[in-house]
């Protein structure tokens, strides 16, 4: 994809930013310059890394040249540059790509992600405790914190419910694109006649709200404590440290019992209760500025398929972009950056369409 009319575009922009940055008052409002101030790095930024691109491709066609001439010399040392400067070309590429896409400053956050066992019964309650064991390990392979904070186990074992705070750098950005429903297709350990089982588990990622997001009037909650009723010892029985929080406007409820508190699990479900409220915050203004275009991929759609998990052929398919692996084992392991990396693409490839034609 040609992104030449996309960067011209942003140059322009980048000369409004310089001049307002040159007026005496830029600084009476602070909020407003820094944000200026942070526009400005990113533009100066995307131009630099779009002269560095078409340099690097001018020097790679150059190479390719040199590499088909007569003199041996040259050749062999143009032939040594060209595997680094496609890389670099790869690399520069993708910075170029993400930097034109419109800002979400929700990328930048941590993320929770509340997984639901769906159609299956007992079956999709132990997929939805593994879904947990994926997810934590990707966490722990990019370098991010993981929090347990709420759940609903199963008896059989798995949960009907689990909700993981991830923290890191830009974790919505990648974990964005696991929301939707995961299909499982196997043989459960109590069939007997080794008959396939298609099981199903909602995932939601959302991205964490803070205070100033949401607008929560004390009035707005009906909070109310009881006694815990699941897994977690002698002291979750014999205390109501159970929270349970229902937003009136909506009737959207939370129910929080993990924590040894009322007040440990008042703020785990406020915490779940705002990211809730912000991602359906989210989604509005998105379909609002974007009603006559539907993205396959991110759309955090809870009821669209996305993956199925076929455990007799050891195959992974992600239907929105028709990506299968054939590594059971690896992604269960919580290895799934090859699919975080190829729905990157793709959305990043609508994401430059849309904007190119507005």
């Amino acid at each position: 994809m040609d992104y030449s009319a996309l960067v011209e575009k942003r140059k322009a922009r980048l000369t409004e930013v310089e001049e307002l940055i040159s007026q005496p008052d830029f600084f009476n409002d602070q909020q407003k310059a820094t944000e200026t101030m942070r526009e400005h790095r990113s533009l100066k930024n995307l131009v630099e890394n779009w002269s560095s691109l078409q340099e690097a491709e001018r020097n790679l066609e150059d190479n390719r040249e040199l590499v088909k001439g007569d003199d041996e010399e040259m050749a062999e040392m143009a032939a040594e540059e060209i595997p680094e400067l496609e890389e670099s070309i790869e690399k520069l590429q993708m910075e170029v790509q993400y930097a034109l896409l419109p800002k979400d400053a929700a990328e930048e956050r941590d993320a929770l992600i509340e997984i639901r066992a769906g159609a299956g019964g007992d079956e999709a309650a132990l997929f939805a405790g593994e879904l947990l064991k994926l997810y934590t390990r990707h966490a722990e392979r990019q370098g991010w914190k993981t929090e347990h904070i709420e759940s609903s186990p199963a008896e059989v074992g798995g949960f009907k419910e689990v909700v993981l705070k991830v923290s890191g750098d830009e974790v919505f950005r990648y974990l964005k694109y696991e929301s939707g429903v995961h299909r499982v297709q196997r043989v459960p350990a109590t069939e007997t006649q080794g008959r396939i089982h298609t099981s199903t588990v909602t995932v939601a990622v959302m991205p964490e709200a803070q205070e100033v997001d949401i607008d929560i009037k004390p009035d707005d909650l009906d909070i109310q404590t009881c006694r815990s009723g699941g897994a977690g010892g002698q002291h979750v029985n014999k205390t109501e440290s159970a929270v349970q929080i229902t937003y009136k406007p909506t009737g959207l409820m939370v129910r929080c019992e993990d924590g040894r508190s009322q007040t440990q699990n008042r703020e785990k479900g406020m915490q779940i209760l705002r990211a809730k409220l912000y991602e359906q915050k989210k989604r509005e203004e998105e379909e609002k500025h974007a009603a006559q275009r539907k993205s396959l991929v991110g759309s955090g759609d809870r009821s669209e398929k996305i993956r199925t998990y076929n455990f007799p052929q050891s195959r992974v398919t992600d239907h929105r972009i028709n990506h299968t692996s054939h590594s059971m084992e690896h992604i269960m392991d919580g290895q799934i950056g090859e699919f975080t990396e190829n729905l990157q693409k793709a959305d990043m490839e609508m994401r430059l369409e849309a904007a190119e034609n507005e």
